[in-house]
């Protein structure tokens, strides 16, 4: 199968709201004109354009922080900036139109969308551009419609040249339209031609198919239908009744999703469920049969990667990947000593490497207490949280170049290259058998460095899930960087990730459809909500490798996994097993604010300070109020428009004028 190869290119043409438009094209152009845009090639390079700004939004740091901090899975860590403690809404930052990081998403979505609408326009004029090449642009028209909708409430719908229309002079006029018209005018009608024109399998590898539109038909559905419901009365805008144009209620919409998600099951094309959950997020192993939509990136070719493959890259810009630093704390402060008495100069014997337990410490973000041992609370069974998590910590120090071939760790018992060094343990179980530091190492000896505690008779460093800090955590192993060019050394883990960023997988229809089900809607044989949420819970009790001993390890716990599952499902229960699935990817914040659950599940936290040696939780309570369900529009898009100040107010969401 052909592979889609990406690179950016400017085309001309100027859109309302956002600026220039990005188009990727396998051939390098400085730019190109609307003239050319009606041309074949100019359309082909437009559709290409599609997949290529995927890379500018999912791997992009600072809006993934927008989706996981404040959450129940994450907090800002020790080195966190205003771009980490503003998300948190827990008192250390203000969150407002010039702070909000999801401005990130602005201009690439509705340069997209600008983009999607001219191929659209102008395939019917060139005459040869199938209706399934036409069918990508329109998935992705409503893919940014619905992302975008779900961020900030209504958007607009024309750019300067009519709704859905392309344009291509620049507009200082903007109207926003409301939620129920965006879905209705823009996305249900993009996502139901999409199924009809696109084909099974993909034209590329990676390229949108049936199942794709069905997945994020149903999803919308899905949403749309919370949102004429309106639980817990949150705020929309722009102001609008809680009621569907057509006449149809939320019931309909609940139904329809499942229909819809259960049609993607029945219907999966190439797609399906990878055997385990390690196989599914293990490295090199990116594009597998799971995976309907990823943000693309290679090792083999820089010009394609979007960013160097050898360098010490910076965190952001260009469609770099780098989400998963902000998730991996500072490992390489962990010391142990060269003497056997604990002494010596510290030795960093677990060194910076590219690899996915490992890769580039920011620590911007450190997961909760509750995540740990509520989330994953079954650590034996399941096998989520073992795939999730880098919990062992093993020497490398060869790799960097230093020559002891033993070092010195805890209680001065010696390790050797490979052994665990520092680890974080299950549960709290052998609490009372630990001894912690009153700071980053105990008196008189050079190793340690990071306040670990210790066990007698036990060489690694220890950790327990209620003694986590936001400088001391788990990094997130899923996203971690994965590299074939590290030879016998630490590789290259300052260059951003080379790996694929998974943005939907074909799990997921087993969430949406048991999700409407539990909102009334009606069943059919063998899909029960608790028979749907179960193939996700047996897949997660096929154990086929363990990260925490770094060796295969073959366990079928898929009927105990079943038999555990509660006989009536209900939302707090698909919003725990749906964290546990999706965790640190980016579902969350949408997830709590689609069933109106983040302030109850995310309103409190509990982790320790921000020293080396702390381990005591800290309650942190947030103040997350109805007008956070929606973020503000980004203030570069209100300095834009030719407004007074007062329509400028009216344009911004309420609450952050």
């Amino acid at each position: 199968m052909k592979h889609l190869l990406i690179k950016s290119s400017i085309i001309a043409a100027t859109v309302a709201l956002a600026g220039c438009s990005k188009i990727l094209d396998e051939q390098p152009r400085s730019f190109y004109t609307p003239d050319f845009f009606r041309t074949e090639k100019g359309v082909l390079g437009g559709i290409t354009s599609q997949y290529a700004h995927l890379r500018f939004i999912y791997g992009q740091p600072y809006f993934y922080n927008t989706l996981e901090t404040g959450t129940d899975e994450y907090t800002y860590a020790s080195s966190a900036d205003a771009n980490f403690r503003d998300a948190d809404l827990s008192g250390v930052g203000n969150l407002n139109s010039a702070s909000s990081r999801s401005d990130a998403i602005w201009e690439v979505t509705f340069s997209n969308i600008n983009t999607a609408s001219g191929i659209i326009e102008n395939a019917a004029v060139v005459g040869t551009i199938s209706a399934a090449l036409i069918a990508e642009a329109r998935f992705f028209r409503a893919f940014d419609y619905f992302l975008l909708v779900q961020t900030f409430g209504g958007v607009p719908l024309d750019l300067g040249a009519g709704e859905l229309k392309f344009n291509t002079s620049a507009s200082r006029k903007s109207v926003r339209n409301t939620v129920p018209e965006v879905y209705t005018k823009a996305i249900f009608p993009d996502l139901i031609q999409a199924i009809n024109d696109l084909p099974d399998g993909p034209r590329v590898t990676g390229g949108v198919t049936k199942t794709a539109a069905r997945l994020y038909l149903a999803k919308a559905y899905l949403t749309y239908g919370w949102w004429l419901q309106n639980p817990n009365n949150i705020p929309t805008y722009p102001q609008t009744a809680r009621t569907d144009p057509d006449g149809k209620d939320a019931q309909w919409y609940f139904q329809n999703a499942y229909n819809v998600a259960v049609a993607g099951i029945d219907n999966p094309g190439p797609f399906g469920l990878e055997t385990s959950f390690y196989d599914l997020h293990r490295g090199g192993n990116d594009r597998n049969k799971e995976m309907i939509l990823y943000a693309d990136h290679t090792q083999e070719n820089e010009f394609y990667n979007g960013a160097c493959l050898a360098c010490f890259d910076g965190e952001a810009g260009n469609g770099r990947n780098s989400a998963s630093w902000m998730v991996t704390w500072n490992y390489t402060v962990i010391r142990s000593a060269p003497n056997a008495d604990g002494t010596g100069a510290g030795i960093s014997s677990v060194q910076r490497e590219a690899a996915q337990g490992l890769g580039r410490p920011y620590t911007r973000m450190a997961p909760t207490i509750g995540a740990l041992t509520t989330t994953f609370a079954d650590k034996t069974l399941d096998s989520r949280y073992d795939g999730t998590f880098a919990t062992v910590y093993r020497g490398n120090w060869p790799k960097g170049g230093t020559a002891n071939t033993v070092l010195y760790n805890a209680n001065d018992l010696p390790v050797t290259p490979g052994q665990p060094v520092l680890s974080f343990l299950d549960d709290e179980t052998l609490a009372p058998q630990i001894t912690y530091p009153t700071g980053p190492s105990f008196p008189g000896k050079s190793s340690n460095g990071v306040g670990a505690g210790v066990i007698p008779g036990r060489p690694d460093f220890v950790i327990t899930p209620r003694a986590i800090s936001r400088i001391v955590f788990p990094n997130l192993w899923k996203l971690g960087v994965y590299r074939t060019d590290n030879g016998s050394g630490l590789g290259q883990p300052n260059a951003t990730s080379t790996r694929p960023f998974k943005i939907a997988k074909f799990s997921e229809f087993y969430f949406i459809a048991a999700e409407a089900a539990v909102k009334g809607a009606t069943t059919v044989s063998g899909k029960s909500a608790r028979e749907l949420i179960n193939v996700i819970r047996a897949r997660a009790g096929k154990w086929t490798f363990s990260n925490k001993n770094n060796a295969a390890f073959v366990a079928d716990n898929s009927a105990a996994m079943t038999a555990a599952t509660p006989g009536t499902i209900d939302i707090d229960y698909i919003l725990a097993e749906r964290s546990r699935e999706y965790f640190g990817e980016g579902h969350r914040w949408f997830d709590l604010v689609r069933t109106q659950k983040w302030n109850e599940v995310a309103g409190s936290y509990e982790i320790a300070a921000a020293t080396y040696g702390s381990h005591t939780p800290q309650l942190v309570r947030r103040t997350i109020e109805p007008k956070h369900y929606l973020r503000p529009i980004p203030i570069f898009q209100l300095d834009r428009l030719d407004m007074t100040p007062e329509e400028k107010a009216a344009y911004q969401n309420p609450g952050y004028q």
